[in-house]
């Protein structure tokens, strides 16, 4: 249970905006900042995965979206100290620099690999310097620093690629995760309260922003209310939310999980409907929300840290599921059933980046889950031998993961495609 909770504690942290464009930003201030001279202009490589979920989404601050807009914002004002906050401080000069330093050419963005591996390198350039910064296996994971030519920094390559191998997560079992969710004490899940109350944070912000415009309509459905009798209707405004806000890009940072702010929000703001609607104590709360991240960090280590799919709906919608089954009073058994329901369901929803159609996916994922939960409870399920489901749950997840890497490497490299050529219009 305790290496349960600290990997949990490893991996939650704070992110503003989308993770990818914040690891952009990251990696072009840390090549920055190994030069006293102007930065002159940027190039930027990435995984294939990283470019499409950056391709259009907000930028916190500004109205701005995008691989080039984060790469300037980074070089020009980004704080690599910060890590996925490096853009936190920006001000409006900040913004109107980075519009010109776009404007003219001074950034380029392409693809080194179709993987679903992250990787940046960003190569800065001054009047005398080539400054480069490289980031692998996860977001905040910068691994090399070279300037002319002399690598200044390098981390052993087992330390480098330690981000790339798989969690020891992936030892244990769902029933691991279900006791540890039920036997803490109540003490040592306290901090997970954090969770919630960071993505209702932002989730308030987009209901006072006035470009978020399905909030406004998720709150319409719901009596003009995050929070109200009807689960589902909360469910969907309170997460749309927060979603909503984040892609776009308001100045409110969202606690991500697996280097995801829209994994964290999913796997905590409807288990948060839950108990507002049910009137649960918090305790509970922070139990399901526990079995969701756990069930989210396992499934994640199969799929792919950015793969073709859509882990949000997927990872983070079974994490969900199981953690709404739990806070009912759900069993194992009925916890695994509810998995199995969301095999059988969501598998296979692409991702197409971090932008504003996230928001309809993380609809499909609350609507999913909490059927695949009601039904899951009331003791039906499809059983595992159909579609992908394993023999355990474990190799269900394992399963799952599967359809993604390798199985969609093809429908990447068409997604890509398919952006780039608007990119080229």
């Amino acid at each position: 249970m305790e290496e349960l909770l600290q990997l949990i504690k490893n991996d939650r942290r704070p992110a503003l905006g989308v993770t990818e464009p914040a690891a952009i930003a990251l990696a072009c201030a840390a090549a920055r900042e190994l030069s006293d001279e102007e930065p002159e202009r940027v190039e930027l490589l990435e995984n294939s995965g990283m470019y499409k979920n950056a391709f259009t989404c907000g930028l916190p601050g500004t109205t701005e979206v995008g691989n080039l807009y984060a790469a300037a914002l980074g070089v020009l004002a980004g704080r690599a100290d910060r890590g996925l906050l490096a853009l936190a401080d920006i001000t409006p000069l900040d913004v109107e620099r980075s519009r010109r330093f776009v404007a003219e050419g001074r950034v380029t963005a392409g693809v080194s690999a179709v993987s679903s591996d992250i990787h940046i390198l960003a190569r800065v350039y001054t009047a005398h310097d080539v400054c480069e910064a490289e980031i692998r296996g996860s977001h905040t994971n910068i691994c090399r620093k070279v300037k002319n030519g002399a690598v200044l920094w390098e981390k052993e390559a087992a330390a480098a690629g330690a981000a790339e191998s798989l969690s020891p997560i992936t030892g244990y079992t769902l029933a691991d995760f279900y006791r540890c969710a039920e036997e803490t004490p109540a003490a040592e899940l306290a901090f997970l309260g954090e969770s919630w109350r960071m993505n209702l944070e932002l989730a308030e912000a987009a209901r006072r922003a006035e470009r978020c415009v399905l909030t406004k309509s998720l709150l319409a459905a719901n009596g003009g209310a995050f929070i109200s009798a009807d689960l589902r209707a909360s469910a969907r405004a309170v997460t749309g939310a927060a979603a909503e806000g984040r892609v776009l890009g308001l100045d409110k940072p969202a606690m991500s999980i697996t280097g995801s702010g829209n994994h964290g929000i999913i796997a905590t703001l409807p288990l948060y409907a839950l108990q507002q609607t049910a009137g649960l104590p918090e305790e509970l709360l922070w139990r399901g929300i526990a079995l969701s991240y756990l069930v989210t960090m396992y499934m994640k280590e199969y799929s792919g840290k950015l793969s073709a799919f859509c882990g949000c709906g997927i990872a983070a919608g079974t994490g969900m599921a199981c953690g709404l089954t739990l806070m009912q009073g759900g069993d194992l058994a009925q916890v695994t059933a509810a998995l199995n329901n969301m095999a059988a369901s969501l598998v296979g929803m692409i991702c197409t980046g971090g932008n504003h159609a996230c928001c309809m996916k993380v609809l499909a994922a609350v609507d999913t889950a909490i059927s695949s939960s009601q039904l899951a409870l009331a003791g039906s399920c499809v059983s595992p031998e159909h579609g992908v489901g394993g023999r355990t749950p474990e190799e269900t997840m394992r399963n799952i993961g599967r359809i993604a890497v390798p199985g969609m490497v093809e429908t990447e490299r068409v997604i890509l495609d398919i952006m780039q050529e608007k990119d080229n219009r």
